[in-house]
């Protein structure tokens, strides 16, 4: 990101709420097309000079012929005005188009980036297809709001006032009566054009809705197809599209309002200037000449107006969606406004007593009751800590507390020797590697999605890193090698080669901690010992903390946290576990681990050490057999 851009997201907030106005809110994306901005404004004036010297020039022209005299001049000047404001119109437009273009695109950038450094906390509050309805739509909408409703307003308002003078210098009286003509239509369609800003914000809301509808479902097709939801899922969504259609319906009525209001305004002034001007001609108070200027003035005068009444409604229109991009852009960014974030940070060393991960009494809550309560534990560099309870004990949540993805209600994180809140979020990720339960896979090739976390990592090392997870089998299915795509999603793939692949992203990194949610969930016996040993040469080198339930990929770990309700109610190896944890023992005899049940060895009196080695015979067995 560049630092313009680190420059609007900080100001955008504080400047997005001094006022409702766009352009208030708008001014520190347009600053760098002020330029064009104001050459569009000058030949916007010179376009409107070139406008109001029309109906001059027509009135000499038909009292030239009136009067026999030459009208050669006025008539080769009346061409190149005419001919002069189409070429400066068009290159005003041109101009504003491209400002237009940059300020969208600007604010995408910014958005977007603001979107990708929000809160964690703000993406389970937020449906993501309402997210990506603000850069799309709404932002397409503000580019008409600021550039073309703006200079509309403005160009309309120019050409009305000098208009105006124009008239009342032509014939006063005619003035008057095309002021009464005009006033009742434009006062109504100004009141009615003020209802159409809510219910504007209303119906770009309702296409937030649909559009968050069909993300939802296109997400999770196959398990739709799978269930034979198709036809609820397509009533759900058209449930929220008949909204949307109310919404839009509604903002179209009053829409359709301001143009007979204004039609009805602009054709009662014509008929009563053609009267009353009738009237003065026929009594020699004005010339015909004079007539026909009158009304070619006021053609000027309703066209802008229409004009400025129809980039008025746009822009009551793109304030709904204004307020829906400037409702993410006031949200402050992850770390905004700590300690950390003001350069107070410092990197985290691990302290004498070899501790890597500390958590000192944490509680944690997503708001909906206790989560986590006075956890705390210790993690030794270069060990390797398993997390196992039951599901729902706050497994996972202690791993996204360690990435800073929430931060805890009570008690200290530490990396290190440091409170986390005293480092950046950068930091502290740049110290651990992440692999979700999901296993995330980015749409795209191999190589993306490994240079994701080593941007600049080798082939090679790419290579080495897929063949410690045992996942070479995905090059040999392409030609294109790492380049071969892996679908959106990742649906390529199986569901053990995303978990691999993820983990094999993590193991790029240089982080010295390794965080494994749940990563041998969707691997056979055969890939799951092929991973053990993966992840048995990344402990010689990192600390590793495991949540899993597979009692194989803990049997090993140097310390076994055992959770429930979001308190840690046991500690040790698996050995000191077994002995002194009922609840533990409880756990492993409910495991079924190749064929046979703990509880059935330990009843045949196979203990510790002993049941380690029954289980790794069994697994050297499942290899031979699979061989």
């Amino acid at each position: 990101m560049t630092q313009t851009q680190e420059s609007l997201l900080e100001a955008s907030p504080e400047e997005s709420g001094k006022a409702g106005l766009p352009a208030r809110g708008a001014l520190p994306y347009l600053r760098p097309h002020l330029g064009v901005l104001s050459v569009a404004a000058l030949l916007s004036l010179l376009a409107t000079g070139l406008s109001l010297s029309q109906p001059l020039l027509v009135s000499e022209i038909i009292d030239a012929i009136s009067a026999s005299e030459p009208l050669m001049f006025a008539a080769v000047a009346l061409i190149g005005v005419l001919l002069a404001g189409s070429l400066v119109s068009g290159v005003r437009d041109f101009l504003l188009q491209r400002a237009g273009e940059g300020l969208v695109r600007k604010l995408r950038d910014v958005l977007v980036d603001r979107l990708m450094r929000l809160p964690i906390v703000e993406y389970d509050r937020r449906r993501a297809g309402d997210l990506l309805s603000r850069v799309s739509s709404d932002t397409t909408l503000l580019r008409a709001l600021v550039t073309s409703g703006a200079f509309d307003l403005a160009a309309g308002g120019l050409m009305v006032m000098g208009s105006v003078v124009a008239m009342v210098i032509v014939d006063p009286v005619l003035f008057g009566a095309t002021c009464a003509g005009l006033l009742g239509g434009l006062v109504s369609s100004f009141i009615a054009a003020r209802r159409m800003r809510p219910l504007s914000e209303q119906a770009q809301a309702r296409v937030g809705e649909v559009t968050a509808a069909v993300e939802r479902a296109l997400s999770a097709v196959r398990t739709i197809r799978a269930a034979g939801s198709e036809a609820r899922e397509t009533s759900v969504i058209a449930a929220y599209n008949g909204r949307a259609c109310e919404a839009g319906v509604k903002l179209a009525g009053w829409r359709a309002l301001v143009s007979p209001l204004v039609s009805l305004g602009t054709q009662g002034a014509f008929l009563l200037v053609l009267t009353v001007g009738g009237v003065r001609v026929s009594s020699g108070a004005i010339s015909v000449g004079e007539l026909i200027s009158f009304v070619l003035y006021l053609s000027l005068l309703v066209n802008p107006l229409l004009q400025a009444i129809g980039a008025y409604t746009q822009i009551m229109s793109g304030l709904g969606a204004w307020n829906r991009v400037r409702e993410i852009l006031r949200i402050r960014p992850e770390g905004a406004g700590t300690a950390a974030a003001r350069g107070e940070a410092v990197d985290p060393d691990v302290p004498d007593s070899g501790v890597e991960l500390e958590f000192d009494n944490v509680d944690f809550d997503y708001g909906e009751g206790p989560v986590l309560r006075g956890v705390s534990f210790t993690v030794e560099s270069g060990t390797r800590t398993a997390l196992v309870g039951p599901s729902g004990a706050g497994k996972s949540t202690v791993l996204a507390l360690m990435e800073r993805f929430y931060e805890p209600v009570s008690g200290v994180i530490r990396v290190g020797a440091t409170d986390t809140a005293d480092l950046t979020h950068a930091q502290v990720r740049r110290r651990l590697a992440y692999v979700e339960q999901e296993a995330p896979v980015l749409s795209g090739t191999i190589r993306e999605n490994l240079l994701l976390a080593a941007p600049d990592a080798s082939d090679d090392r790419l290579l080495e890193v897929l063949q410690e997870v045992n996942l070479t089998e995905i090059l040999s299915r392409s030609s294109l090698g790492l380049d071969a795509e892996v679908g959106d999603g990742g649906v390529r793939l199986s569901g053990g080669q995303r978990q691999r692949l993820a983990i094999a992203r993590a193991l790029l990194t240089d982080a010295s901690v390794l965080l494994l949610d749940e990563p041998t969930s969707q691997l056979d016996s055969i890939n799951e010992e092929a991973l053990r040993e993966a992840i048995s040469a990344a402990a010689r080198s990192r600390t590793l903390v495991i949540v899993a339930h597979r009692l194989s990929t803990v049997i090993d770990a140097d310390q076994i946290l055992l959770m429930e309700e979001g308190r840690v109610i046991g500690r040790g190896t698996h050995d000191e576990l077994v002995a002194s944890n009922g609840r533990y023992r409880d756990l492993v005899s409910g495991q079924l681990l190749g064929g046979l049940i703990p509880d059935r060895l330990e009843a045949a009196g196979w203990q510790g050490a002993e049941q380690r080695e029954l289980i790794a015979s069994q697994k050297d067995g499942a290899l031979h057999a699979s061989e």
